[in-house]
């Protein structure tokens, strides 16, 4: 059983619609993340259970689970929608963990509700499996995301382009509050509901903000500079998120929703994967543009209870968001330095890209292999990455200058060997679809040790051949 402690169930209606899931026909467990379970003082036998695979498919609520669909707004690829919300998502309720975090307990996938729009709800297989494999990798690697407790299939078809297997995912989230959601209150001119918001979250996320002479201006500080620090995160691991709209923003900076995401093979800053991306706009060089824009989208909705005069209220709005870049630059530059062995020098980290991208150098074998380097090791696997091996010596030659030997055992720690090759994760996909889990495991396996040296698993190390090449990936709806 699950001990639930609903928080958010208490609030205001108008904040939620209360509708069960969809019960799953056949359902049948994939994986549960028996760590993750221990973690949070949930007990994976149980949900391992027929019970417990009845509430992880939404084929029965749990006793003490109040599910609900959240409701919230944002803007997609820059147009404003008023009413999104969860289409094809419950909230079944909130645990407590051992450390004393709360956290959602929320179904992905389970079926429609008031905020579907015309939508069936369902969550296809492939989309399932690689945000259990993407989301379990970042934590694995360190940054703040949401996490994957268990993949079951549903026992019946969802139709997209084609017939697929159906599937839920259980999400685990320190929140699924989203700047959306207070968009959702501002556009409604809710001022009410926007305080109430925005108590909750302080009371539940930024505790220390009550004691601010401005606890929503705190707030929009504190959240911004996890949101900065975040991006700065997952670009140095060569991550594209793929649809950074303020829904998918979430307030306790955790990163949230692995649709069309992806990591770049061949290193070039204006990477783009998403299928519907079609002008770049989440393209990995721009992901800093996007973020501050979407923190100014949240100091927009503080407004009206960041100061009762509107002018002042614009004025501390901008004087925060002003803060961004800065956040940003600085942990993305100590980010990349840490990646290169080196004090903070960004002339020198600047031209390292503009050298990776006229050689199409692959990103994460880039510093992989000078890591091997910075421990002694060859500089021929190194030089296989460039067009010719004298623009390599060229380069390593300037790196040497600048590398501390005292921070070579700093690099290990953050340049992985492993990360969710598309093609790999592709893989694994189309064999769950025929039936085959084995490689969704074997991958999920590896990438729980990302920076440990796995030597009968260097096939995972490997970058795609050219036949293998994944350029678009696709939206999980």
């Amino acid at each position: 059983m699950i001990a639930f402690d609903n928080s958010y169930a208490r609030l205001p209606d108008g904040f939620f619609s209360r509708v069960n899931p969809d019960k799953a026909p056949d359902p049948s467990l994939i994986k549960v993340n028996e760590k993750l379970a221990a973690a949070i003082g949930l007990d994976a036998a149980w949900l391992s259970s027929p019970e417990g695979i009845a509430m992880l498919s939404g084929a029965a609520v749990a006793e003490g689970s109040e599910p609900l669909a959240m409701a919230y707004a944002g803007h997609q690829f820059g147009g404003w929608s008023p009413q999104l919300g969860d289409g094809r998502a419950h909230l079944l309720g909130e645990v407590v963990g051992p450390d004393g975090v709360r956290r959602d307990v929320q179904l992905k996938g389970s079926g429609a509700t008031p905020f579907s729009r015309n939508g069936d709800g369902k969550a296809a297989l492939g989309p399932v499996l690689r945000e259990y494999i993407v989301s379990e990798f970042m934590a694995a690697a360190g940054v703040p995301t949401t996490r994957a407790l268990a993949a079951v299939s549903t026992g019946e078809r969802v139709q997209r382009e084609t017939g697929m297997p159906g599937a839920v995912l259980t999400r685990v989230a320190q929140s699924h509050v989203r700047v959306g959601t207070f968009q959702y209150f501002f556009a409604r001119q809710q001022t009410e509901n926007l305080q109430t918001l925005a108590n909750y979250v302080i009371d539940r996320h930024y505790p220390s903000a009550r004691n601010a002479e401005n606890p929503p201006l705190d707030v929009l500080k504190q959240v911004m500079e996890r949101y900065a620090k975040l991006i700065a995160q997952w670009m140095c691991l060569g991550f594209i998120h793929g649809v950074m709209n303020t829904d998918n923003v979430q307030i306790a900076g955790e990163t949230i929703d692995y649709g069309p995401c992806a990591f770049m093979d061949d290193f070039h800053p204006n990477t783009v994967f998403s299928s519907i991306d079609r002008n770049g706009r989440y393209a990995w060089v721009n992901q800093p543009n996007i973020g501050v824009w979407n923190i100014s989208r949240l100091a927009e909705a503080l407004l009206p209870i960041l100061d009762a005069d509107e002018d002042a209220a614009v004025k501390l709005a901008e004087g925060a968001v002003a803060g961004f870049s800065d956040i940003f630059n600085d942990a993305l530059n100590e980010g990349i330095a840490a990646k290169l062995g080196i004090t903070v020098n960004a002339e020198f980290m600047q031209s390292t890209f503009k050298v990776m991208t006229d050689h199409g150098c692959d990103f994460t074998l880039f510093f992989r292999e000078l890591t091997r380097i910075a421990k002694g090791g060859t500089t021929e696997p190194f030089e296989a990455l460039f067009v010719t091996p004298n623009a390599a010596q060229t380069w390593l030659d300037s790196w040497r200058a600048e590398h501390d030997p005292a921070l070579v055992d700093r690099m290990a720690t953050v340049n992985p060997i492993f990360i969710p090759r598309n093609h790999r994760v592709e893989e694994a996909i189309a064999s769950a679809v025929d039936g085959d889990f084995a490689p969704f495991h074997t991958l999920v396996e590896v990438l729980e040790r990302p920076f440990d040296a796995q030597p009968n698993r260097a096939e995972f190390e490997r970058p795609p051949t050219a036949d293998q090449v994944v350029r678009e990936t696709f939206c999980g709806t």
